[in-house]
This record gives structure tokens, sequence and C-alpha cells, in this order.
């Protein structure tokens, strides 16, 4: 069920899913009843208990939103939780992806309580700063030391775009002019992400594989009608 998982900091894990797990997404046709089942599934397996991760629905856009308790899905790429009680914990998150780039990150503000937060980059969200912009809302929220975890994506030798998308992403982000293994133009999403959380200080803890070249992962380029797997990050005593 999970392809990673690992208790990043004292009370909070970072968990990335796999084939074995299941489509976890509403959009791409599947039975909601069954989709509902593989998330009760997964949130028993975290050890969530009555809790629920927060899903959103992601849109390629720009949008960070705050999330304070788990409802209906925000239209966001996005989300930042933090304890909004003194007691309180921070809620539950989960992106969700197939090539895109899974990105989770952890800090802790002044009086060492978790925020935490999930980006959903893609190519449109690279070249617009998704995770830029995450990391800004995260220390908005009193994040201090946050640290990232980028989950598995397509890879730079494999996410083959034309020439002239190639040239406008890079102009914006140079990390992500690649080339793919068979030596036509290509986009570098995880290399622009890297590039992007080391300007804003945010160390990288981890790097997922290449979901196109992995049997266990959903892949849009791949399969083209196909699942999501999901970037997650909750707490727990």
């Amino acid at each position: 069920m999970f392809l990673w998982r690992d208790e990043v900091r004292p009370g909070v894990s970072v968990a990335f899913t796999d084939t074995d797990a299941g489509n976890l997404a509403l959009h791409v046709g599947d039975n909601p009843g069954e989709v509902d089942l593989r998330r009760s599934r997964l949130e028993q397996s975290a050890g969530l208990g009555s809790r629920r991760f927060q899903f959103m629905d992601q849109v390629h856009g720009e949008h960070v939103e705050f999330i304070a308790s788990h409802g209906a899905g925000p239209t966001a790429d996005a989300m930042v939780s933090a304890a909004t009680l003194p007691n309180g914990a921070p809620q539950p998150l989960a992106v969700m992806v197939a090539d895109c780039v899974p990105v989770v990150l952890v800090g802790t503000d002044s009086s060492e309580r978790p925020v935490i937060a999930v980006a959903h980059a893609g190519r449109p969200g690279v070249a617009s700063g998704i995770v830029s912009s995450t990391v800004a809302e995260m220390r908005h929220r009193g994040a201090l030391d946050i640290r990232a975890w980028v989950g598995p994506s397509i890879c730079g030798k494999c996410y083959e775009v034309p020439e002239q998308l190639r040239s406008e992403v890079a102009a914006k982000i140079p990390a992500t002019w690649s080339s793919t293994s068979w030596g036509t133009p290509s986009l570098d999403l995880p290399a622009g992400v890297r590039a992007q959380l080391d300007a804003s200080g945010v160390a990288v803890e981890y790097l997922g594989e290449c979901t196109l070249e992995s049997g266990s992962l959903f892949s849009y380029r791949r399969d083209s009608r196909t699942g999501r797997f999901a970037g997650l990050v909750w707490t727990h005593d």
C-alpha cells in the first residue's frame, strides 16, 4: 500500500502510496464508492482513527489553501495546515498525481508544533511557482526549519515536450531544461522543484523514482487512462 513511509519528525509521518493502494481519485471514471473504500483503508493503515485525509480538487493552478479541519475538497493545488487550537493538531493532507510532482513539506513553529503542507507541481505549477508559494504560506503560518519530500514523478529523461514548450518553461525555471534518453526536448520537473526548494532555503530529504519507468506507480503518460497515487502527511501520538 505504501511505496515509502517514514516518521520524519517525532509525531509526524510522510508517505507515498503505490498501485497496491489502488486509485485514490474521484475524477478518473472510477466507482466513487470503491474510491471512498480505498481512502478509508488508507486512513486505517495510517492509524488516523476517526480522522480523514483532506484531498483537493487539483486544477494546475496557483492557489494555496489553508486547511483548519476536514471538509469539502478545496479547488487548489497546494494545502497548508497547522494547529489552530493550543492542544490541536494539523489536518492530515493528501495530494494526488500520476506523473506530476507530489511535494510534501513539514516544518515546526516556535512552539515546536508541526506545520504541514502538500503541493501538486505539474508543468503549469512548476512554471508558476506553486511550491515556492506553498513554502511562503507555511512561513506565514509560523513554520521554521521546513523540509521537503519530493515524491515519484516523471523524470526528465522521459517527459518529452515540444521544443517551444521546453524553451518557455526553462526561461522561467532554467533547471527544467532537459532532453529525453532518445535525444528529443524534454522537461525535468523534479529538477525544477528541487531548484525552487533550494532557492527557498528548504532541504530535500527524499526524491522519488520515475513514474513512467515504474510498474508499481500510476503514469498518465504511459497508460493515459489510469488512476492516481498519493503523497500524504499526518500527525500522530
